[in-house]
């Protein structure tokens, strides 16, 4: 045995394949970020965007819980029952262990496609748009600040935040590869921005953060093929809940690698390809993700990738005053970037509509809007819709591709049964994104929206807690008012 694998070469194998891994120390930067951060040390600028991502995902836990995926998950989790820890979201006063708290609020902020979106400048990010940053931070944060029961409202947000850029920051610094490999990132790397969340919460020493990063890597999954199902949002359900587990686990001394992130067999490189070497000078929190460069509040509860031609379709019909009845036919053209992902050509349900152009441009064209309400089977199965769906069609424009993928490039053909055609090009400057944020109203209009059918006086109080949670009494308010919620059936 000695002969065929001399130790020597082993040793000289093993030095060569890490060379190129020795200047990672992504999971010591992030643990260092954890332990040194505190709310005094947040810019006020993130604090304040980190308000508006925290409103709009507060919307997104009551009309989530109009989705059936939110529904089982709800009700399994009343079925097994559990210590009575943190409150279970559309369950009234029942309450569970922290981290199934944490995977009903993760699933349900997740349900419509419709939580925030990490923006990326970097090119080589061909999507342009990483990770849903919010929900599984948020998720982990509030169910283990029921559990505690004293937790501040500077101290609640100060955790939010921190979560929220590690998540961004891993995102952005990982290759490419993870994503076009078919990773989804909402379900991998915000595990660890969950993870990151409760470490700090529960005052983590250096040892332990080190070790929920590790027990966070051994259970970090997602994978796109779930998109357009149910396991999409789910994938964030168990980001938010596998985070605080980590933590909890290693709180009680349960050991994970001390550097998971980083080295030959480390997250990145296993499921990335590794780290962009040139970006991990950065550093955490030293240019906050949220606000460079920025976040994408969501104006359709669909895959951010279809919103600059959704905006480009929703222009053209109303200037043009478009009805139905007279389209012939419409031609869509963008690069891979997009039709890759959006994926379904004809869309038989509502989650299959998130990710089908036709059924989008269907909702545009019948609706001249594309809200929750727009997305329900009942409505995507009717004959009207069905046959909108069938004029519309899609096609790869290699011109397109050829431009490359640092923006979301797409156009346009609106042929009319008179032969009118109409034409149009999608604009980057699309609505929620950071070169055309939405506005205060924009955000309290949506919240609205997910609230739909809620008592007009629970809406406001869940408004304004979320809106205030810097307060002292702050999360303690918030968690009362979701709890006030009619439980589902």
């Amino acid at each position: 045995m000695s002969d065929l694998y001399p130790a020597s070469a082993g040793h000289a194998m093993d030095a060569a394949e890490n060379a190129e891994f020795l200047s990672e120390n992504v999971t010591a930067q992030a643990v260092d970020f954890i332990m040194n951060t505190g709310f005094s040390d947040i810019p006020s600028a993130v604090l304040d965007m980190s308000r508006r991502c925290i409103v709009d995902t507060t919307g997104l836990y009551v009309g989530g819980l109009r989705e059936r995926a939110t529904q089982i998950i709800v009700e399994m989790a009343m079925s097994d029952g559990g210590r009575s820890d943190s409150f279970l979201l559309g369950a009234g006063e029942v309450c569970v262990p922290a981290q199934i708290a944490a995977r009903a609020l993760g699933i349900s902020a997740h349900a419509h496609d419709f939580d925030d979106t990490q923006v990326s400048n970097d090119p080589a990010h061909v999507y342009g748009l990483l990770t849903h940053p919010s929900a599984a931070p948020l998720s982990s944060t509030l169910a283990l600040s029921h559990k505690l029961g004293d937790v501040a409202g500077e101290r609640f947000m100060a955790a939010f935040c921190i979560g929220f850029e590690v998540s961004c920051k891993i995102s952005e610094w990982m290759k490419p590869d993870h994503y076009l490999r078919g990773h989804h990132s909402s379900g991998t790397v915000a595990t660890f921005g969950s993870a990151a969340s409760a470490a700090w919460l529960l005052g983590l020493d250096r040892k332990a953060t080190q070790n929920a990063f590790g027990i966070a890597a051994a259970m970090a999954a997602g994978i796109r093929c779930n998109f357009g199902t149910m396991s999409k949002p789910w994938h964030v359900g168990r980001a938010s809940e596998n985070g605080v587990m980590a933590a909890l686990m290693a709180q009680r001394g349960f050991t994970g690698d001390p550097n998971a992130l980083d080295g030959k067999w480390g997250f990145a490189s296993v499921l990335a390809g590794g780290f962009s070497q040139e970006k991990l000078g950065q550093g955490f929190g030293s240019d906050w993700s949220v606000v460079n460069p920025g976040v994408s509040i969501k104006p359709y509860p669909s895959g951010i990738l279809t919103h600059q031609a959704m905006d480009m379709m929703r222009d053209l019909v109303i200037d043009h005053d478009v009805k139905p009845e007279n389209v012939e036919r419409i031609e869509f053209f963008a690069g891979d970037n997009i039709l890759n992902p959006i994926r379904y050509p004809i869309a038989a349900n509502h989650l299959q509509a998130k990710f089908s152009m036709a059924a989008l441009f269907a909702m545009i064209v019948l609706y001249r809007r594309a809200g929750i309400s727009e997305f329900s089977d009942a409505l995507i199965c009717t004959p009207q819709f069905q046959d909108m769906q069938r004029r519309i069609k899609t096609a790869v424009d290699p011109q397109i591709n050829a431009m490359g993928f640092d923006l979301i490039r797409s156009r346009v053909v609106v042929v009319l049964k008179d032969r009118t055609e109409i034409r149009a090009e999608a604009d980057n400057r699309y609505r929620g994104g950071p070169m055309n944020p939405m506005s205060e109203t924009d955000i309290e209009e949506k919240f609205r929206a997910c609230c739909d059918g809620l008592d007009r006086g629970l809406q406001d109080r869940i408004l304004v807690a979320a809106n205030h949670l810097t307060k002292v009494d702050g999360p303690t308010e918030l968690v009362h008012a979701l709890r006030a919620i009619p439980a589902l059936g």
